[in-house]
């Protein structure tokens, strides 16, 4: 995009590497760092308790080289350098190749960006619940009187984790289960950076994984059979309780790296066109990363309790952990190759080389997550299916609705004429028209002068883009220009992980016209109405019912761009597409 320059900044405060890393550690290393609450455990289960020495170190060397290979080499050293400016997540690599247009060639890494960024959101509402079970779980260790109040503490803990998420971060297959916080580590780079990040991992959590691991192996190798979790087994019958409410506060924290990635990938989606406005809370005047989104937060809790209810305990629910994780990994694997022969300009020899690695072990894990769907891996691919229709079908409605919005041809000519021939009469005051489209003159204007025959002394055709970098430098903003008696085409542009301020971004625009009010300006918008054309496909009419649901509900404007409601005015028109 021409003049969007992008930006570093992230408005972040005087925060130092060693403070960022020690809040990754809880956050971003939240997922990992409790993988050993359910990781052997499940291994436990796929093998009815027996082990033989050969057998348990097997398992703990696998363990050790999928944390090398795929965390401390795949993501840290690779992936987390295919950062869009400093911002992480797959939709931030796809936006960094070129690939949101969704055409030509670029579909197909489309596609892979928009599936793995929907399958995050099925493992979203997996992790807090699996997280959570297995940590209350650890009470079987020493009484199994307890065990009918797992599940119910577990729903009450979920709906207190989601109830408080509105007051901010800031307050608050076997083997594979051990890096199931992988892209929950991506997604969450642009809240602490990559460097706090690796720093987290090779110093701190690295070093605690393989000690437990290593513990719990031995623990395996010494009794031979085992049926409770190895993890609680370590420990003094004494210290079980104490350490079931430390490992389920860590479970909460943990949860956390999935729900702050949910909420930045969903504002990355909204931003880049691809999901209806959401409402988007900034949770911290300090930290410019942590956001609310209140629709995500209860739609996610919803389905994590009902899926919690539904499976009970944590051994049942292991089938289901994974396989849409392991997909998004695969996908990753594939956009990362990408990265390195467009952005890094690889030879293909080499990125090759490079990715081939990591696909071998990404197609591995996949392939054994795959034997798991009938078990509950169906539940985070279905979730996840359902988002990519979802995003799919905003995308298809949004860009039929800007053409079927479109001005005729000689219309804005025609008013310009008028304009500068001071034919239509003007009254008090400063307007500015809010359009989805690139035209000098905005539909809803025309329609404006139409019906009301007349227009404000001072009006600004206004356009608002995102870019496809994160952050848009405020010097490089925004472009006006005059193009008749009274009236000015601007343009403002916000990276796609910001969230606009029009009228200040307004009076910031370089050569404003002095007798432009900003201050009491009036904006006006569109609330579009949808209705399908009489000669529309039949296949077509269930897709525009959904597109329709999602316009209607989309947020208000006025909250999307921070503007005063009671200076905006919203004019409903019917489009047919």
């Amino acid at each position: 995009m021409s003049g969007a320059t992008p930006t570093n900044s992230k408005n972040a405060g005087p925060v130092t590497v060693p403070v960022a890393a020690l809040s990754a550690l809880g956050v971003v290393f939240g997922d990992l760092g409790t993988s050993p609450l359910y990781t052997l455990q499940t291994v436990v289960e796929a093998v009815n308790g027996h082990f033989t020495p050969e057998g348990a170190l097997g398992i703990l060397s696998l363990i050790v080289w999928t944390l090398i290979i795929t965390i401390s080499v795949k993501y840290c050293l690779f992936v987390m350098r295919a950062d869009n400016h400093g911002e992480g997540g797959i939709l931030a690599l796809m936006s960094l190749l070129g690939a949101n247009r969704f055409a030509g060639g670029a579909k197909a890494l489309a596609v892979m960006g928009l599936l793995g960024a929907a399958l995050i959101y099925g493992d979203g509402v997996i992790t807090p619940a699996i997280s959570v079970l297995s940590a209350l779980e650890g009470v079987n260790v020493v009484t199994h009187a307890l065990t009918p109040y797992v599940m119910p503490v577990a729903v009450l803990i979920l709906f207190g984790f989601f109830a408080v998420q509105r007051f901010g971060t800031a307050k608050i297959g076997g083997v594979f289960l051990c890096i199931t916080g992988g892209e929950a580590l991506y997604a969450d780079m642009g809240h602490f950076g990559a460097g706090p990040i690796r720093l987290s991992w090779y110093l701190v959590v690295l070093p605690a994984l393989l000690l437990s691991y290593a513990g719990q192996t031995a623990l395996l190798i010494q009794k031979g059979h085992i049926e409770g979790n190895p993890f609680f087994e370590l420990a003094p019958a004494w210290s079980v309780y104490p350490l079931v409410v430390l490992a389920t506060v860590a479970t909460i924290i943990a949860s956390q790296a999935v729900v702050t990635g949910s909420f930045s990938m969903t504002r990355q989606a909204m931003q880049l066109g691809w999901l209806p406005g959401f409402d988007i809370r900034q949770t911290s005047d300090s930290v410019y990363g942590q956001i609310y989104v209140p629709a995500v937060n209860w739609l996610m809790m919803t389905a994590t309790i009902g899926i919690t209810i539904g499976f009970k305990s944590s051994d049942r629910l292991a089938g289901a952990y994974g396989t849409a994780v392991s997909t998004t990994m695969l996908l990753t694997t594939a956009l990362l190759f990408t990265a390195m022969r467009k952005v890094w300009k690889w030879p293909t020899i080499a990125a090759g080389a490079v990715a081939g690695v990591f696909l071998i072990v990404d197609l591995g894990f996949f392939s054994a997550n795959l034997l798991k769907i009938a078990d509950g891996g169906w539940l985070p691919l279905t979730f996840g299916a359902l988002v990519f229709g979802a995003m799919l079908t905003w995308h298809w409605g949004i860009g039929r609705v800007r053409r079927a919005a479109a001005v005729e041809p000689g219309s804005a000519e025609k008013l310009i004429r008028d304009l500068n021939a001071r034919r239509i009469p003007r009254v008090p005051g400063t307007a500015v028209f809010l359009t989805r489209t690139t035209n000098i003159i905005p539909p809803l204007m025309i329609d404006h002068v139409k019906h009301m025959g007349a227009l404000h002394e001072k009006v600004i055709s206004l356009t608002v883009e995102f870019a496809e970098t994160p952050r848009c430098a405020p010097e490089y903003r925004g472009e006006i220009e005059h193009i008749a008696t009274g009236l000015w085409r601007a343009s403002l542009r916000f990276g796609f992980v910001q969230i606009p301020d029009l009228p200040a971004a307004l009076k910031a625009v370089p050569h404003l016209d002095r007798s432009i009010d900003i201050d009491n300006a009036v904006y006006f918008a569109s609330r579009d109405m949808v209705v399908s054309k009489p000669d529309i496909e039949p296949l077509m009419r269930w897709r525009l019912a959904i597109f329709a649901f999602f316009f209607r509900n989309a947020v208000k404007v006025f909250d999307r761009f921070s503007l005063p409601a009671q200076n905006v005015v919203e004019i409903a028109r019917e489009i047919e597409i």
